[in-house]
């Protein structure tokens, strides 16, 4: 590990004054990712600016247009068992006790949650070549083992996958994230924020230098009536998703008025299709139907070597979760389903 300088910030502009002094200042919350890449030499710090005693983020409340605001340095655990989470948000809650072990969950942030980087074996092993690590030196996964890898998105410089369960359902709940930097605040939809690898696989998000997320807003429409998160990894529990899936319904007589499927571990950001949700509305909510809706889902879908049997699997997830969507009072807290 590099040696580096530490400081301490004790509100947002301070915090932002003492990251833009630097071109390598990091910042650190819970440290659950940053730590690692550090020590694996990932990346560089030439200073790490602790924010863990800004006040204002480590708060849980609600806000004006009848949703909930959640602070960037609530950990993911306070989120997942906040009783306003568990009661109008329990999709959220869910995919985060999918995520880690409680240990990290009780340390890790949910504005680090968000920026976390891939786990590509090939990205944290610096012997190898990796456009993320360092543009232009090419992809090993392309040509390696990429089981774990991209099924969607990819482009020829990266296929690596963003590996966070939070985000998968903040991406069906259309969160929008709070963001406060030297020229200002601003907010970004969900959708927006994280970025596909094209021809920058190093940039994993549109956050600019300087910038810090303060906080997380959910509208008010959670879906708590039918909702289901489902996680298929290669072990039952402390491992990414091969394939993870977050659904949403809104069922009246029948009909489904509304529709939100988001996935993960297929790509380089969590994945949505509004097309195939539009496609649900108005129709039953049946496994015909939500066959259909994964065929679009995984429209233009792509397999590698090892990883070819992602596509089927998440078709079959995203037909799954749906139909675990409508009896979601059978589903146990922090439960693990797999195929």
């Amino acid at each position: 590990m590099n040696n580096f300088l530490y400081s301490k910030a004790t509100d947002i502009n301070q915090a932002i004054s003492q990251i833009i002094d630097g071109q390598n200042n990091k910042f650190i919350a819970g440290g659950t990712n940053i730590n690692d890449l550090l020590k694996y030499f990932i990346t560089k710090a030439d200073k790490l600016v602790d924010i863990n005693s800004i006040k204002d983020n480590h708060d849980i409340t609600k806000i004006n247009n009848g949703g909930i605001r959640i602070g960037a340095l609530v950990t993911n655990a306070d989120t997942a068992y906040h009783p306003i989470i568990e009661e109008r948000y329990p999709l959220l809650s869910k995919a985060i006790l999918a995520g880690a072990s409680a240990q990290i969950r009780n340390m890790a942030t949910n504005g680090g949650n968000i920026l976390q980087r891939t786990r590509c074996y090939y990205f944290y092993d610096n012997k190898t070549p990796c456009n993320k690590r360092e543009p232009g030196s090419g992809c090993s996964a392309l040509g390696g083992y990429n089981r774990i890898h991209a099924i969607l998105g990819h482009s020829e410089n990266c296929i690596a996958v963003f590996p966070s369960d939070m985000c998968v359902a903040l991406a069906a709940l259309e969160a929008t994230i709070n963001i406060s930097g030297s020229e200002g605040e601003r907010t970004i939809d969900f959708a927006d924020f994280h970025k596909l690898p094209d021809e920058t696989p190093e940039i994993d998000n549109n956050l600019r230098k300087g910038e810090i997320i303060t906080s997380i807003d959910l509208p008010e429409k959670g879906f708590q009536n039918n909702y289901s998160y489902l996680k298929l990894r290669d072990r039952s529990s402390y491992s990414f998703a091969l394939v993870s899936v977050a659904t949403g319904l809104i069922i009246e007589n029948g009909t489904i008025t509304e529709a939100r499927i988001a996935l993960g571990g297929v790509a380089h950001k969590p994945w949505r299709v509004p097309k195939a949700e539009d496609f649900l509305k108005g129709k039953e909510p049946t496994a015909i139907n939500f066959v259909a809706a994964a065929d679009l889902i995984l429209e233009g879908a792509f397999g590698f070597e090892h990883n070819k049997f992602k596509i089927e699997l998440a078709k079959k997830a995203i037909v799954r979760n749906s139909l675990m969507a409508l009896e979601p009072e059978k589903q146990r807290a922090g439960a693990k389903p797999s195929l």
